[in-house]
């Protein structure tokens, strides 16, 4: 390996994205979300959750596949942190099976997740599976085998997923650097290459606090949002935001690299005014991680995994046909003895409460995926396509008109 390539390296797995904003959030430009939010309004608001990303940004022009562009990452979810071999009780639900959340066949059997949960690009799932396993035989979690969760959604429209960019040492190092506190959003980690309601998506975080008798639960929330390529139907707080948003469409930057979308979206140059993103765009997808300290049981946390489903609805979309909409739930309750060889002594939440928790999740979840497009900047990715970022002060401006 090449001295400049070794630094290329080291630059990529400490780069924190100049592209990710963290000075303004959803709620800061007036979108009147429900509920109350814990103190960094983030999944890290749940004791003990620690979130890691290792974002690639590399090259720009025209695509040559192994070399790039490359706009993609890994992001790190550990629902005990990384010093916890304990497992935790989860559950999952998919809404449209266009994608892949690997270990759910062995979560519905069981009803315990082990390990990380990882994110990453489509055509990186195996190899983050296989450092995920190489990670949990160096931690020593208790079993001759493992299945750990990696999810993923499609980033090839930004970037050279076939070069197969994303290596064992990147999630590793996501791995390595989770942490508990502020989570990075927008154009970060898995999401460096996602495209969000016809703006610029990523990685968007949110939480909730809710009381059940004089016991206080957090509930957080964080998504990998790829979905809706098109803008028409975004609503948010009940108005049309997509259709009133003055905003370029989807546009090439040059016109001596041939497009690979074909005609879907014309070079810049040809934009005469701002306009609305044509209907006929990629569906995308959609991972959604939801976290809560309220001991919740297996079968509760699969009927928490449905309601993220709700927030989507909110938010306009109709869950299309080629979109991997796949959501997981999981508890970090004090139910930190789990064995699977002896008796386990095990507090469950009450059923007839659910309805407090469910409202949370798609509080939650709702105010996460607008959180990925306010925080993620316009990026020019493979063959010089740019996504534009969500306007803030036109969705500040829209919110304010009554």
């Amino acid at each position: 390996m090449t001295l400049l390539r070794i630094l290329s390296l080291l630059f990529i797995l400490s780069f924190t994205s100049a592209y990710a904003s963290d000075s303004v959030r959803a709620r800061d430009l007036g979108v009147p979300f429900g509920g109350t939010p814990g103190p960094l309004n983030a999944i890290t608001d749940v004791k003990g959750v620690e979130v890691g990303q290792v974002t690639l940004i590399e090259g720009e022009g025209a695509l040559e596949v192994g070399k790039g562009p490359v706009r993609t990452g890994v992001t790190a979810i550990l629902p005990r942190g990384k010093e916890s071999t304990s497992p935790v009780f989860g559950g999952w639900f998919t809404l449209n099976a266009s994608g892949e959340m690997t270990g759910t066949t062995w979560l519905e059997e069981r009803g315990l997740i082990d390990g990380p949960i990882m994110i990453t690009n489509t055509h990186s799932v195996g190899v983050v599976r296989d450092a995920a396993v190489a990670w949990m035989v160096d931690k020593g979690w208790a079993a001759d085998w493992h299945a750990p969760i990696v999810a993923e959604t499609y980033d090839g429209g930004l970037s050279d997923i076939n070069g197969f960019h994303v290596t064992k040492t990147h999630a590793l190092q996501a791995l390595k650097q989770a942490t508990s506190g502020q989570v990075k959003e927008g154009v970060v980690g898995g999401g460096t290459g996602m495209i969000c309601n016809g703006f610029k998506g990523g990685i968007g975080t949110a939480s909730r606090q809710y009381q059940v008798g004089k016991q206080t639960y957090t509930l957080g929330v964080l998504v990998q949002c790829n979905y809706n390529w098109t803008r028409n139907d975004l609503m948010i707080a009940g108005k049309p935001v997509g259709k009133l948003l003055e905003a370029d469409p989807f546009c090439f930057t040059d016109r001596n690299i041939e497009r690979h979308f074909g005609d879907y979206w014309p070079y810049c140059d040809d934009l005469k005014v701002a306009s609305t993103q044509p209907d006929y765009a990629r569906d995308g997808s959609i991972i959604i991680i939801v976290a809560t300290d309220a001991p919740l049981l297996p079968h509760q946390l699969r009927r928490v995994a449905k309601r993220p489903s709700l927030a989507l609805g909110r938010l306009g979309t109709v869950s299309h046909d080629g979109s991997g909409d796949i959501f997981l739930a999981f508890s970090t309750a004090a139910n930190t003895e789990l064995s699977e060889n002896e008796l386990s002594n095990i507090t469950m939440f009450p059923n007839n409460h659910l309805s407090t928790v469910f409202r949370a999740t798609v509080e939650a979840t709702e105010e996460a995926i607008v959180n990925a497009m306010v925080a993620a900047e316009t990026v020019i990715g493979i063959n010089g396509i740019k996504i534009v970022a969500m306007p803030k002060e036109g969705l500040k401006a829209i919110m304010e008109d009554n």
